[in-house]
């Protein structure tokens, strides 16, 4: 039976199913524990607390924060206490991107309006939320051919936006009571010594673990990070990178093809080490 999943997106980022469907949905699965783990905002927690004691199930405070090394790099957080300015300013930031983009295609004749995808959505809008409208407008096939077609790197309605530097983020989510973990190293397309230098470089701010089971990866794969959070005695942490109907093809709990399966006692550990931080 497998017991946890630390990596879950919500309708509060980029995610298609709320804070407590997704709840709801571990506990059909006969999931433990699971973290929500939104990209740069916290306002799905409450919503998934609430539910995690309605249905039986443990739930983790957790963010996703969006930095730069080189490449785009993703550092999870554990255990937030609170949100602090800095990455609160990730999210005003990505609110202008996002107008940016509703005025590009408002420019072209399309009828969208960032304040009505706002009430529909939610505040936390990302790219997928466009690929939505887009699909829906008949213009894409589904929010991934929206991607491939118009929200992709140099496509029509594709904006930039600002990303924090890494330290900056490992450190702001320490202070915020967190506990920075480095996501999903492989997506990175990092060799052994890159790979090396990128973690050494985090734990210089405050890296604490690694995300080591993940959708897709092998057993290969899992052993190697697992080998590396070990040498450099980082904590070992796993999850699905589920975002619902955005990536159907990712099960909560399970990943793509049932490859995932994350213990318990990673989360224990983990809560150990968010609560040295805490009585620092």
């Amino acid at each position: 039976m497998r017991e946890i999943d630390l990596h879950i997106h919500t309708t509060a980022s980029d995610g298609t199913c709320t804070p407590r469907e997704v709840v709801r949905r571990a506990s059909e699965l006969g999931l433990r524990a699971i973290a929500v783990t939104d990209h740069d905002n916290i306002t799905g927690h409450a919503e998934a607390l609430s539910a995690g004691m309605d249905y039986g199930v443990e739930v983790v405070q957790g963010i996703e924060v969006s930095t730069r090394y080189g490449v785009s790099v993703h550092i999870l957080g554990y255990y937030l206490e609170h949100l602090v300015p800095l990455l609160a300013g990730i999210v005003n930031d990505r609110d202008v991107r996002n107008e940016k983009i509703a005025a590009l295609m408002a420019g072209d004749g399309l009828p969208v309006s960032y304040a009505e995808m706002k009430r529909r959505f939610g505040e936390a809008i990302g790219r997928p939320h466009f690929g939505r409208i887009l699909t829906e407008l008949g213009l894409a096939e589904s929010v991934s051919d929206a991607f491939d077609r118009y929200l992709g790197r140099d496509k029509r309605y594709f904006v930039p936006r600002r990303t924090v530097d890494i330290d900056s983020s490992v450190e702001a989510i320490v202070q915020s009571g967190g506990v920075p973990v480095l996501a999903h190293p492989f997506q990175y397309k990092k060799n052994d010594a890159e790979l090396r230098e990128l973690i050494e470089h985090c734990m210089a701010h405050g890296l604490r673990g690694i995300e080591c089971r993940y959708s897709g990866y092998d057993a290969g794969q899992v052993k190697y990070l697992e080998g590396l959070a070990e040498e450099y005695g980082l904590l070992k942490t796993g999850g699905s990178d589920f975002h619902g109907g955005n990536k159907p093809h990712i099960s909560l709990g399970s990943g793509i093809e049932g490859e995932l399966d994350v213990p318990y006692v990673w989360l224990e550990r983990l809560r150990e080490e968010a609560e040295k931080l805490h009585n620092k």
